[in-house]
C-alpha cells in the first residue's frame, strides 16, 4: 500500500500530524500498535492522572472544604471503583472521539508495531501478519516511556510506574514516590488527598527540577503543609518486596522505608525501541533521541521524528506543535516552533505553570532583568474561591521590557499561563500586559498586577 505520509505513533503529536497532513491533501496513514488511539498521554497519562486528580479533589473538598462555605455535608465515603470507572470512561469517550477524527479526515490506519525498513518502506506487524507500506515520508512519533531505575524491581503490581499507579485497587495506607517531579506529584496528590501517606524521594536537594527554583521552593512548602513528606538528596539504591510482602525502599545513608506501594517517576525515555533505524542510517544520540534538522529531518531524507523522540520538553502539546509545523513544512516549505513559548503544568493543588526562562536561567546566562511578583492573598477572586496560596512572578528585559519568563503557583495557573504563552508569543513587554483591561474580579488580574509590579507599581499590593 503506498501514501504520500506514514506516521509511526497516534499520541498526541502523531495524531494531530496526520489531521494536519490529511487537511493539507496528503494521503495520509497512522501506525499504533494499541487499539485505543491517542498514545501514552490519553491512554495512561495526561487526561485519566488529570480525571482522577479533579475526583481526589472534589472528595477532599466535599471533606474538609465545603463548610466554609456554609456547606455541611455528612457521610461523604469515598467509592473508589466509582472514581475509577469515571475516569476510564473520560478515556474511551476521547480515544473514540480520535477514531472518529481518523474517518472523519481520510486518513488510514493500521493496527500493530511500525518499523522502518529502507527506501520509503514501513513494516506494520501486528503479531499475525505482516504488511509491508510505502511513502514518500515517514514521520516517527513513538512518544516516551517510564524511565527504570537500578535496583528498582518493578513487578506491576505494589511496585510500579504512573501507569499502574492510575489504577490502584485500594488506597495504599504508606504510598513511597520515587522522583519528585510532576508526575510523582501529582499522582501523589491524588492518593494523599483520597487517605494515602505518602512520602517523596529525590535524589536532588529540591522539588521539580527545571522549574523556577523560588516557585519550586514555594510548592514544596505548601504541599508540606498538606502532609506530603519530602525526603530531598536522597539516592534511592533498591525497591524491593520483603518476605512479609511489603514493599521496602532503601537508600544511602538511611533506614530502610517499609510501605503498600512504590511509585516510580523518574522521569521519561524515548521510545525508540525495535524501529530498525540504525539499518537505515539513523544514528540516536547519547540519550536516545533522534538527531533531527530544523524541519525535524533526521539524517535520513524522508524521515522525520517530532515529540518524545527528540530534543525537548516532554510535553503533549509541544508534540502536537512539532507535529504540525513538520507537516506544514513538507507541504508548503515552512513550520516552526517557538521553544521559548511552550508552557508547562503542574496538575496540583495549587496548580504551577511556568513558559519562558526560569530566574534561574536568567541569572546563569547573565541576562539583565526586571521581576514583578504579585501574591493571590491579595486578589479578590482568590479570595472569594478561598484559594489564596501562591503567587505570579513575571521576568521582562531590564531594557526592552520584552516578557522573558512567567512563573505562577496558585488557583487555575494552567489556564492562566495560556495569556503569557501568547504574550511571549508576540513580543509582548510587562507594560502591554499591564495596560490590557481584565476583567473584575478574576484570578487574572493577579498577571496584570505581577507586569505592574515589574516596574514597581502594583495597585493592589
Amino acid at each position: 500500500m503506498t501514501h504520500d505520509l506514514i506516521v509511526i505513533g497516534a499520541g498526541p503529536g502523531g495524531y494531530v500530524a496526520a489531521i494536519r497532513a490529511a487537511q493539507l491533501g496528503l494521503n495520509t496513514a497512522i501506525i499504533e500498535k494499541e487499539s485505543a488511539l491517542g498514545g501514552t498521554c490519553l491512554r495512561v497519562g495526561c487526561i485519566p492522572s488529570k480525571a482522577l486528580l479533579e475526583s481526589s479533589e472534589k472528595y477532599h473538598e466535599a471533606k474538609e472544604e465545603l463548610h466554609r462555605h456554609g456547606v455541611d455535608v455528612s457521610g461523604v465515603a469515598l467509592n473508589l471503583p466509582t472514581m475509577l470507572s469515571r475516569k476510564d470512561q473520560v478515556v474511551t469517550a476521547l480515544t473514540r472521539g480520535i477514531d472518529s477524527l481518523m474517518k472523519k479526515n481520510k486518513i488510514t490506519r493500521y493496527i500493530g508495531h511500525g518499523s522502518l525498513s529502507g527506501g520509503g518502506k514501513v513494516h506494520v506487524d501486528d503479531g499475525k501478519e505482516k504488511k509491508e507500506l510505502t511513502a514518500k515520508y515517514i514521520l516517527v512519533a513513538t512518544g516516551s516511556k517510564s524511565a527504570p531505575l537500578r535496583g528498582v524491581n518493578v513487578d506491576g503490581v505494589q511496585i510500579g510506574t504512573s501507569t499502574e499507579a492510575l489504577s490502584y485497587s485500594e488506597v495504599p495506607k504508606r504510598l513511597a514516590v520515587i522522583g519528585a517531579g510532576v508526575i510523582g506529584l501529582e499522582l501523589g496528590s491524588v492518593w494523599k488527598r483520597l487517605g494515602s501517606n505518602v512520602t517523596v524521594f529525590e535524589y536532588l536537594d529540591r522539588i521539580l527540577p527545571g522549574m523556577d527554583s523560588e516557585v519550586a521552593a514555594e510548592a514544596q512548602k505548601i504541599l508540606t503543609k498538606q502532609g506530603f513528606e519530602f525526603r530531598l538528596k536522597s539516592k534511592v539504591t533498591s525497591a524491593k518486596i520483603n518476605a512479609a510482602g511489603a514493599c521496602v525502599v532503601e537508600c544511602e545513608g538511611a533506614e530502610p522505608f517499609v510501605c503498600d506501594k512504590v511509585l516510580l517517576a523518574v522521569g521519561r525515555i524515548p521510545n525508540t525501541e525495535k524501529l530498525n533505524l540504525e539499518p537505515v542510517g539513523i544514528l540516536l544520540d547519547k540519550r536516545g533521541r533522534f538527531p533531527v534538522n530544523n524541519h525535524f529531518e533526521s539524517a535520513v531524507k524522508g524521515i522525520y521524528a517530532i515529540g518524545d523522540v527528540i530534543v525537548g520538553p516532554m510535553l503533549a502539546h509541544k508534540a502536537e506543535e512539532e507535529g504540525v509545523a513538520c507537516v506544514e513544512g513538507i507541504v508548503t516549505g515552512y513550520g516552526h516552533v517557538n521553544y521559548d513559548a511552550i508552557p508547562g503544568v503542574v496538575y496540583t493543588n495549587p496548580e504551577i505553570a511556568s513558559v519562558g526562562k526560569t530566574e534561574d536561567e536568567l541569572k546563569e546566562a547573565k541576562i539583565e532583568y526586571k521581576k514583578g511578583v504579585f501574591p493571590f492573598l491579595a486578589n479578590g477572586r482568590a479570595r472569594a474561591i478561598n484559594s489564596t496560596d501562591g503567587r505570579v512572578k513575571m521576568l521582562a528585559d531590564a531594557k526592552t521590557d520584552r516578557i522573558l519568563g512567567v512563573h505562577i503557583i496558585g488557583p487555575h495557573a494552567g489556564d492562566l499561563i495560556a495569556e503569557c504563552a501568547n504574550a511571549i508569543e508576540f513580543g509582548a513587554s510587562s507594560e502591554d500586559i499591564a495596560r490590557a483591561c481584565h476583567a473584575h474580579p478574576t484570578l487574572a488580574e493577579a498577571v496584570k498586577e505581577a507586569a505592574y509590579a515589574v516596574s514597581n507599581r502594583a495597585i493592589h499590593f
